[in-house]
């Protein structure tokens, strides 16, 4: 199971391609959580043997990360409160 780092980091550039096609934020957090979980199984630290032992576990570690990481990006990157988009003219008008 420690060699398959590498398909979490996979993982993660696949899911920020795919970020880059759909707009919104959708794919962006599961993206750092892949590539997070990938780097702790690859760098392998003795405090993080538990990350390769369990699939489960690691699947949680990846769940947790990426709703931080989507968190933690919502609120540097999204709407500011008081901000909406306001659309004045309708395209079907003309």
């Amino acid at each position: 199971m420690e060699d398959f780092w590498w398909i979490w980091i996979a993982a993660g550039l696949g899911l920020a391609i795919l970020e880059v096609i759909v707009p919104g934020f959708l794919f962006a957090g599961f993206a750092v959580g892949a590539v997070i979980t990938g780097g702790l199984v690859w760098i392998g630290l003795p405090s993080t043997e538990w990350i390769v032992d369990s699939l489960v576990l690691s699947l949680l570690l990846f769940a947790v990360i990426s709703v931080i990481a989507w968190l933690v990006m919502r609120a540097v990157l999204g709407v500011r409160q008081g901000q909406m988009k306001r659309i004045d003219h309708d395209i079907n008008e003309d």
